[in-house]
């Protein structure tokens, strides 16, 4: 009502001015002379004007017709469309101010005026090729998801526009969480673009997620070949997969093909700390006892690890404590200055009851880094010396408040996890867990199991005195996990 009132009184002042300076030009004193073939005409200041616009009309006229005459030379030639091209020109023009203006409108986050220009552009070009995609866009932007669902549907009928309805379906869907559907959608997608970075990145995450290692395998080498992928990256991350694929080794139970899948990981990635324990123990299922050993000692070069200590402990699980510190004195040459070189040292010989040897192992880890599992080494080691209980309290105490150590972490959401895994449990990342120490811990120590004693044999190659094995028992029981049983350790 307002607005129509506006424009009533907007006329009004208009013609007002109009007649107003209709009025001032008639009484202008003076004109314009023209002579044409020798005959002079007089023209006031008002008819000058009019004469003015009505030259301009028929200029812009002229123009008009000879554009209409050449378009219909050129059909009259054989251009067909020359004559349809002329009377749509206007209608052209205004489409793609509106297709424009919809973009405008798109940018700048107005989805409801966003649609208003495509349904206005789509009335003037009939191209909905173009202002489809607008109107899908600007109706998620909206939150009509139903309106966005319906315009894909529509880009999916046409051979040019398939991808793209394709993809928004996808999201959609990724959205709503339904990632069985949204991966089928994806491997369509990829089949259609087989270079298309983003699809292949959430094909390879669903697939992932999904536990389709072969699938994902075949999405990790089209990204090699598209070269969307760095060789060495796809190394590893090929290696990740293969080791996904062969599941749980145990020496119970592993078939065949998983022993294989386990050792192919390890020799794409011979660093990669699960694959390197993995294929040592299918080597060991194997009876191929060097193999294991080889495969431990290169990725301990690498990168020292509990788990490789576990694996390697197992080549020879009925070894005596004193064997045992003699056989892991050739992994500990490796890497002498490691942390959990020295962790492992010191564990080993307080199971062979050289307390003093265990000390000199640990060497400044408890100045330098004192994490858990090196202050309750540090207890084990003053009750093993006939320490009082207030000593060994102490260290007790401390390794109660004292950080956990290095734990699988993800490099991306920094979630803390207590086993190493693939796809990341909160962030469902791909290959994203680093052992490192977190800069806040969440959980309890991941290395828990591999607390004293990490790498002990039979009871009865132990030496220790049962009174002094209930006393250590009963030292490190605060901070050990109630699976780990001293004199016998279980992998888990």
């Amino acid at each position: 009502m307002l607005w129509s009132l506006l424009k009533i009184l907007v006329f009004v002042a208009l013609i007002a001015l109009l007649a107003f300076g209709a009025g001032i030009l008639m009484e202008t004193a003076g004109g314009v002379q023209i002579t044409v073939a020798g005959t002079e005409y007089t023209l006031g200041a008002l008819q000058s004007v009019i004469a003015m616009v009505v030259l301009v009309v028929v200029v812009w006229l002229f123009l008009k017709l000879l554009s209409l005459l050449l378009a219909t030379l050129k059909f009259l030639n054989g251009d067909d469309t020359a004559l349809s091209r002329f009377f749509d020109k206007g209608r052209e023009r205004k489409g793609y101010q509106a297709l424009a203006d919809g973009l405008m409108a798109l940018a700048s986050g107005e989805g409801r005026l966003a649609m208003a220009k495509a349904a206005r552009a789509e009335k003037f070009l009939q191209k909905p090729e173009l202002t489809d995609l607008l109107t899908a866009q600007a109706a998620e932007m909206s939150g009509d998801t139903k309106k966005a669902a319906e315009v894909y549907k529509r880009l999916v009928t046409n051979q040019s526009t398939r991808f793209v309805g394709v993809r928004g379906i996808m999201k959609q869907k990724l959205s709503e969480g339904d990632t069985d559907t949204a991966r089928k959608l994806a491997e369509k997608a990829l089949a259609m673009r087989p270079k298309h970075e983003e699809t292949q990145d959430t094909l390879l995450k669903l697939q992932a997620q999904a536990q389709d290692w072969a699938g994902a395998r075949h999405t990790l080498s089209t990204k090699l070949k598209t070269g969307t992928l760095p060789r060495d990256v796809f190394k590893r991350r090929d290696a990740v997969l293969a080791l996904s694929a062969a599941g749980a080794i145990v020496e119970e139970g592993a078939s065949l093909q998983q022993q294989e899948q386990a050792i192919e990981a390890n020799r794409l990635s011979p660093d990669l700390v699960p694959a390197a324990a993995m294929a040592a123990r299918a080597y060991i299922t194997k009876g191929k006892k060097r193999n294991a050993a080889q495969v431990l000692k290169k990725a301990w070069g690498v990168q020292p690890h509990p788990d490789l200590a576990h694996a390697f402990a197992g080549i020879e699980p009925e070894e005596t404590a004193q064997q045992r510190v003699t056989r892991f004195a050739q992994l500990a040459k490796l890497q002498p200055q490691h942390d959990e070189t020295r962790l492992v040292m010191a564990e080993l010989h307080i199971v062979a009851e050289d307390f003093p040897e265990a000390r000199r192992a640990l060497g400044d880890l408890i100045e330098r880094a004192p994490d858990a599992r090196a202050l309750t080494l540090m207890a084990a080691i003053e009750r093993g010396e006939g320490s009082s209980d207030a000593v060994v309290q102490g260290w007790l105490a401390g390794a109660l408040n004292a950080p956990r150590g290095p734990q699988w972490v993800c490099n991306n959401c920094h979630h803390i996890h207590a086993e190493w895994a693939p796809v990341c449990e909160h962030c469902s990342s791909f290959d994203s867990l680093a052992w490192t120490t977190p800069d806040t811990p969440e959980i309890a120590s991941a290395t828990g199991v591999h607390m004293l004693p990490l790498i002990v044999g039979t009871p009865q190659g132990s030496k220790v005195p049962k009174e002094d094995m209930a006393d250590v028992e009963l030292v490190m029981s605060d901070i050990l996990p109630p699976d780990v049983v001293l004199g016998k350790t279980e992998v888990k």
